[in-house]
């Protein structure tokens, strides 16, 4: 399948390929710019609806929704509102691991993933790509251990000090699954992937290389074997890493083209950091969009002038908060689109 919407799919040609050529590390003639947050949790019209139907019948119909994801390897999950995913039995034990799916025929439960990816896809017409995600091993063990969030991730990191082979068992467990079920999301017809790295904060430099690094390297190295494999097209892949500034040049080096960076993070800093060889991506703070616009204007402008005009896709430095107003993520998107064009032509 090329990127190009040419292939099995016969998907409709890309129009827009500004983001991926700015992933690729190729100059645009504008900073592309996206927000993360599933649209059934900011915009308004998505709330309405799904709150008329049960979370997974909307999740498991292509028709309803194009853009959730499921893993949870064989254990129960259930949507709490306001909360998220909820894990009613969560990982005590290390005998516990014995009773999750073989990661081998994750990939084939989550059909429906891929056929609202192939949904999507076709319905966006090429105006823009589409892009893929998953959760990274270790955010994915914490929620499973830990039953659903946590401030501390005390129970996860408890593993990791008192049953690290446990760990890491579960890890590669992980890892297993994620692979097939990334690259199942490119055979949908996803042109770029994002892995979340949500919980890194909670685990300092040490934990860090220890348990989350080397499973976010073989994701990426994995993942892009197996698309030349299958004779898929490559596709840039993104690493956030949230509060994971610790871990700035490793995750430049771990195999993925662009490395997201949280709002806590110096753009100038970072890229003295992570070298000319990736792109970044990121990072107003999310609350900035409570400012008035003429402030978002002007937040934006500097983050631009911090970023530089090239290697760079505008973000925020996490996602949308469900009480924002879309008026003002309007004017975060469109004020990135101007002002990138004046700092070119400068």
């Amino acid at each position: 399948m090329e990127a190009d919407g040419d292939g099995p799919q016969d998907f409709p040609e890309l129009k827009n390929d500004t983001f991926l050529r700015a992933a690729w590390g190729e100059d645009t003639d504008y900073t592309p710019v996206w927000c993360m947050r599933q649209a059934g949790r900011y915009l308004p019209e998505f709330r309405e609806t799904r709150a008329a139907q049960d979370f997974f019948s909307t999740c498991r119909s292509p028709e309803a929704c194009c853009e959730l994801t499921l893993q949870a390897l064989g254990m129960e999950v259930t949507m709490v509102p306001g909360k998220g995913p909820s894990f009613p039995e969560p990982l005590r034990d290390e005998q516990d691991l014995e009773r999750l799916r073989d990661p081998a025929t994750v990939a084939s439960k989550l059909a429906y993933v891929f056929q609202a990816i192939t949904l999507t896809r076709q319905r966006l017409a090429g105006r823009v790509p589409l892009i893929g995600f998953a959760g990274a091993p270790w955010t994915l063990m914490t929620y499973m251990i830990e039953g659903g969030s946590s401030s501390t991730m005390a129970k996860a990191k408890y593993w990791l000090y008192q049953r690290p082979k446990a760990s890491h068992q579960l890890l590669r467990i992980l890892t297993d699954a994620l692979v097939p079920y990334l690259v199942g999301q490119v055979a949908a017809g996803a042109q770029a992937l994002q892995l979340f790295e949500s919980h890194a904060g909670h685990l300092g430099p040490q934990l860090f290389n220890k348990f989350a690094l080397p499973y976010i390297r073989e994701v990426a190295k994995r993942v892009k074997a197996r698309l030349q494999e299958a004779g898929l097209a490559p596709v840039p892949m993104i690493v956030f890493a949230k509060d994971g500034h610790f871990a700035l040049e490793e995750l430049a080096q771990a195999g993925y083209e662009v490395v997201g960076l949280d709002w806590k993070v110096a753009p100038e800093k970072a890229r003295e950091r992570v070298g000319k060889n990736v792109t970044l991506q990121g990072n107003l703070d999310p609350c900035a969009l409570y400012a008035p616009e003429e402030e978002i204007r002007r937040l934006v402008q500097q983050m631009l002038d911090d970023f530089g005009p090239q290697r760079y896709i505008a973000n925020l430095g996490h996602g949308l908060y469900p009480d924002m107003d879309p008026e003002h993520v309007g004017a975060f998107v469109d004020a990135v689109h101007k002002y990138s064009r004046v700092l070119r032509q400068n």
